[in-house]
């Protein structure tokens, strides 16, 4: 039998107290590696190392928006890191732009996108020294069309988009490979409530109407594995849609 795809590796998933981060902290674990698992909810990182009962799993509690949050985080990996997974992300309540108030565009970049770039920019030296490295960031349907979320969310998911494209293009020669998930419906926790009744009236009938039905989070776990492992070993700077053929439509 071949070794687990992950053996000896060291990666970090944030997001991963719930859904799709902690279906892909489970699965990146019984592949082999070493996970820094990282939530703002203390008590959901809790569940997970009950769980998985494996000294392989460190937990980071905290706001990865927070610098000091990603330097705790990089620490706890300490000079390997092979991996990344930008799970962490908040939605907006569907409010469209003649809604969505400061604090809720601020906040949503800040889980967004802000991290992403935050938590990217910290493991690149570790990365680019070894001349090795993957990084997966979770995106969404909402980055590549107008018609599934508000305006904070569906413009920070284009723009976690941009910015894989563009490292993936800037860190190729030093062998760092970087990849997007753009997920659709999917079954998490994740709090999705319409604020807005332009934003229902726009969005429910169209959602209804063709969105296929939710993934689990353990499907786009297995999509984003594939894109950090080996097997992958040629694409970097794409978006993968696992979105069961929304994007077809």
């Amino acid at each position: 039998m071949s070794a687990p795809r992950f053996a000896g590796k060291v990666a970090i998933v944030t997001g991963a107290g719930s859904g799709i981060g902690r279906a892909t902290a489970i699965r990146l674990l019984d592949e082999g590696a070493q996970v820094i698992a990282t939530d703002l909810m203390s008590e959901r990182l809790a569940e997970l190392g009950r769980d998985v009962g494996t000294d392989a799993l460190v937990t980071v509690t905290g706001d990865i928006s927070s610098e000091d949050v990603v330097q705790q985080v990089v620490a706890a990996a300490g000079s390997r890191i092979d991996i990344l997974v930008n799970n962490a992300g908040i939605m907006d309540g569907f409010l469209p732009a003649g809604e969505v108030d400061d604090a809720t565009w601020q906040r949503v970049f800040d889980v967004n996108v802000t991290s992403v770039m935050r938590l990217t920019r910290a493991v690149l030296p570790a990365m680019v020294a070894a001349r090795s490295g993957t990084i997966v960031n979770v995106a969404s349907e909402a980055g590549l069309r107008g018609g599934c979320a508000g305006a904070a969310y569906t413009a920070s998911k284009a723009a976690v988009i941009g910015f894989t494209k563009n490292t993936a293009f800037m860190y190729q020669p030093d062998g760092i490979r970087v990849n997007a998930v753009a997920p659709g419906a999917t079954a998490t926790n994740i709090e999705a409530p319409f604020k807005s009744e332009r934003g229902g009236g726009r969005l429910g009938p169209v959602l209804g109407a063709i969105v296929p039905p939710p993934a689990t989070a353990e499907q786009l776990a297995a999509a984003i594995t594939w894109l950090a492992s080996d097997d992958s070993a040629n694409v970097t700077g794409a978006v993968l849609a696992s979105d069961g053929g929304w994007s077809a439509i």
